[in-house]
């Protein structure tokens, strides 16, 4: 246990370490992916939020629908619910937040399904003209409904799909700049797989080992006026384990890790003249790529190009991909204490983080908590405390029975 903390803790040290010798050289050019609807991405529980983000390989719960919807075929319960809170800027606003609630039900031994809510609320906005003028107040707003399906095809092998309705509305069709605007729509699925074996034994140590892949928000570009070009929303890939020792009947810790990258294009450099205007190719009407490939394409072809298309080439290529670490504690499978850290490149966000968090579970409800401590001046969720409950219907039922 030592030696693993000390190990997390080593690899943040060197992480800042190097992050601040790069700015010292000052070499480094930033190129940040962006997307639309990135609300998408937010953890929306605080278990995972404790861990780092990491969560497509940990051990199946009611909000597995956005980590790997694969893993709601392993739910050993019938039916549950989890309700999560997440406060948004809170040190600078009160009113945005992210809510999310998400539901499962067995259909049997190898198959379930389940559906989730995701509202983020971005608070009150007065909108005025160039000159100051009142144009009106709005509260602008996203949601997703998930609606998704998990089976077993094997004894240790799940496969899972999860089909996504996404809506923002994020000036409530006031005119920018001349041009009318309009709410964003767009529909994604998602295509997950889960391995997991709890038979699996290393140095003489009986443990639980799980491996996921969950590649999500595939799904159409949006828009918010009719004659903008329309962006990518944040196609996803996540792949990860999970290593959970069995310690004895009351113990056990589980390390968790996961990769995540973007699959959509990375931004080209552009080709500029001496006086540092941007070149304009006379036959297409569009600005020459200096490197990078262009980000104008379809979805297919924009996930393909996502693994080569960075300007930088390989190097930059690796920058691409986010890491999270995480450790769960559990005691009697009713008390967790939990810690994780998160690590994006300086020129990709540079968004660094530790994670804190703790679980109490009792027989009909869980509660979650989740503390996240920023390493960099960037993060809305700064010094936030989280929370998730979950229910679970089954013990309810039997705890009514008891009752009787």
């Amino acid at each position: 246990m030592k030696r693993v903390v000390l190990g997390l803790l080593t690899v943040i040290s060197v992480s800042q370490i190097k992050a601040q010798s790069d700015l010292n050289r000052g070499a480094l050019q930033l190129n940040t992916i962006t997307t639309a609807v990135p609300f998408l991405l937010i953890a929306p529980d605080s278990r995972a939020g404790a861990l780092g983000d990491a969560g497509v390989a940990t051990s199946p719960d009611a909000n597995s629908i956005h980590w790997n919807p694969a893993k709601m075929a392993f739910i050993e319960k019938e039916m549950g619910v989890s309700i999560s809170y997440s406060p948004w800027l809170r040190r600078l606003v009160p009113d945005i937040s992210l809510s999310y609630v998400s539901l499962y039900k067995k259909l049997g031994d190898d198959h379930a399904i389940g559906g989730s809510l995701r509202y983020f609320s971005l608070g009150d906005i007065k909108f005025t003209d160039e000159t100051g003028n009142a144009l009106g107040d709005f509260r602008p707003a996203e949601f997703a409904v998930d609606i998704a399906y998990a089976r077993k095809l094997s004894d240790r092998f799940s496969g899972g799909i999860a089909a996504r309705y996404i809506y923002s509305n994020l000036t409530g069709g006031i005119d920018v700049s001349g041009a009318g605007t309009r709410a964003g729509t767009s529909f994604a699925v998602d295509v997950s797989g889960f391995y997991t074996n709890e038979d699996a034994e290393l140095f003489g140590q009986d443990v639980i080992f799980n491996v996921g892949l969950n590649v999500s928000n595939i799904g159409a570009k949006i828009s918010y006026t009719d004659d903008a070009n329309k962006d990518f929303i944040p196609i996803n890939m996540k792949l990860g384990q999970s290593l959970a020792f069995v310690l004895d009947d009351y113990n056990s810790i589980a390390i968790i890790t996961d990769v995540n990258k973007l699959l959509v294009p990375t931004p080209p450099i552009y080709a500029t003249d001496d006086k540092g205007d941007p070149i304009i190719d006379n036959t297409t009407g569009e600005q020459v790529i200096e490197s990078g490939k262009d980000p104008n394409v379809g979805i297919m072809s924009g996930m393909i190009q996502s693994f080569s298309d960075a300007p930088g080439g390989f190097s930059e290529e690796l920058k691409e991909y986010n890491l999270s670490a995480g450790l769960e504690y559990w005691y009697n499978k009713q008390f967790a204490v939990r810690t994780g850290y998160f690590h994006e490149h300086l020129t990709k966000g540079n968004r660094k983080y530790v994670t804190l968090g703790a679980g109490l579970k009792m027989n009909v409800f869980s509660v979650d908590f989740s503390y996240l401590i920023a390493m960099t001046q960037n993060n809305p969720l700064a010094n936030t405390m989280r929370f998730s409950l979950m229910f679970n219907f089954e013990d309810f039922k039997k705890q009514g029975k008891s009752g009787e």
